[in-house]
């Protein structure tokens, strides 16, 4: 079997079937042999900022000295981004021989009458065995979807939890209000093992504090009052810690991402719990400012960013960081269908000054039809809005009339992956041609 061949097994296991119980899962990590036992897990749930956190923690740690294995989804381009070792992806052979292993356990299991791993449940599987074979000491282990019924919630007893900010999204799922989107998050704390969360919204909160409490783990939480944004300047964005612990530090990042300290603080709190004097923050800061976390309003071209906005408070978090921009702005859009895409758009509508407005398509069935997006952005704006169902006549189209304006390109990580996949294949050239003359 190729590389090719594996992840192509992989991608035609259903995503979105029902899950598999947690029992189900440690029975496949005992087929496995249990390659989680003996790593310090940091498992990291929340709606928003997951994948940020989970970059900051993993580089930090590599920093202090340790080895590292990071788990996080969803790919953008490659599957192999899923599965991190000591700050590098799997590489295409690695991924094929643990792929063939896992197979062999998979065929053993439903010779005993058991179901087939779920897609996210067999590359957790693959991602555990890769960081077993590693030796790695420590694991960053990022939920899929939710987190009381997520496969990660295998793992028996972390060394802490991180929850992030939470928001609506995959409601038919995990629930249609926040306090129920909130005690799924929350499933992954477990008796006496502390737990960090970000205080974003009290209704979150509470049921955040409520779980602790009941279940016995020390629960802080951390608020927009745990640092202080200092400014962005050269596209970095700089902030101080409140905490004594970190003195008078000041702590950049590669990012102009408003939300993205708040991210960092949470990652910085879980290293200081963990290692506390024996923490080493000159090179924890050397760390996060080298940090560049793909698809977070990440700069891909001059004046170009995808974001991965894909759910109402990510898109309110994401207009906080652009609304002050001197420069005019060129939105390109598209979305899913299982999203409230038009609450998104009248958020972005409502708060940038936008110059106009590009919707295109992604490459998958859940899709949003272009004719929907674009009914309700022209509900919500009298700027130009137009449509291109080939995203690579929509970014011709943009670059095209860029000028000295600045492109954000967001609502759905599909759209933020296929960017990425034409981008460096195609080049800048490619889809800067003069522009597309049908408007």
């Amino acid at each position: 079997m190729t590389y090719t061949e594996a992840a192509e097994y992989i991608l035609n296991i259903p995503k979105f079937t029902a899950k598999n119980k947690t029992g189900h899962t440690i029975r496949f990590l005992q087929f496995l042999g249990n390659p989680q036992e003996g790593r310090r897990v940091i498992h990291v749930a929340g709606t928003n900022g997951k994948g940020s956190v989970c970059a900051y923690l993993n580089a930090m740690l590599l920093a202090q000295g340790k080895t590292a294995g990071m788990f996080v989804s969803p790919h953008l381009v490659k599957m192999n981004e899923r599965i991190v070792i000591n700050g590098s992806q799997i590489t295409d052979d690695d991924f094929l021989d643990i792929f063939g292993y896992v197979m062999e356990k998979v065929e053993e299991m439903e010779a005993e009458n058991l179901p087939h791993p779920t897609f996210f449940e067999f590359l957790f599987g693959m991602a555990m065995t890769a960081f077993d074979r590693a030796g790695v000491e420590y694991i960053v282990l990022e939920t899929g979807l939710g987190g009381r019924l997520d496969a990660t919630n295998a793992i028996g007893r972390p060394l802490i939890s991180v929850i992030t900010s939470i928001g609506l999204d995959h409601t038919a799922i995990l629930g249609d209000t926040l306090e129920k989107i909130a005690f799924e998050k929350a499933g992954i704390i477990k008796k006496g093992v502390p737990v960090l969360y970000a205080d974003a919204q009290e209704a979150s909160s509470r049921v955040i504090e409520k779980r602790a409490a009941e279940i016995g783990a020390p629960c802080k939480k951390i608020g927009k009052d745990a640092y202080e944004i200092l400014g962005i300047r050269d596209k970095h964005i700089a902030f101080s810690c409140v905490n004594a612990y970190y003195g008078d530090t000041t702590w950049t990042l590669d990012n102009i991402g408003l939300y993205q300290p708040g991210n960092a603080i949470l990652a910085l709190e879980a290293m200081r719990h963990i290692f506390g004097n024996e923490g080493k923050i000159s090179r924890w800061r050397e760390a996060l400012a080298g940090v560049r976390w793909e698809g977070r309003m990440e700069e891909i071209l001059p004046d170009v960013y995808v974001d991965g906005a894909h759910n109402v408070s990510a898109v309110e978090s994401f207009v906080q960081s652009v609304q002050d921009k001197e420069k005019g702005n060129i939105i390109l859009f598209s979305a899913v269908r299982d999203k409230d895409y038009e609450e998104m758009i009248a958020c972005l509508c409502r708060n940038l000054d936008t110059d106009f407005y590009m919707i295109t398509l992604i490459d998958d069935g859940r899709a949003a039809r272009i004719e929907e997006l674009q009914r309700i952005f022209e509900k919500y704006t009298e700027k130009p809005v137009f449509a291109r169902e080939s995203l690579e006549e929509a970014l011709r189209y943009v670059m095209g009339h860029q000028q000295d304006r600045t492109i954000y390109c967001l609502g759905s990580l599909y759209l933020t992956g296929m960017i990425k996949a034409l981008i460096p294949d195609r080049g800048e050239n490619a889809v800067r041609k003069q522009g597309d003359k049908n408007t």
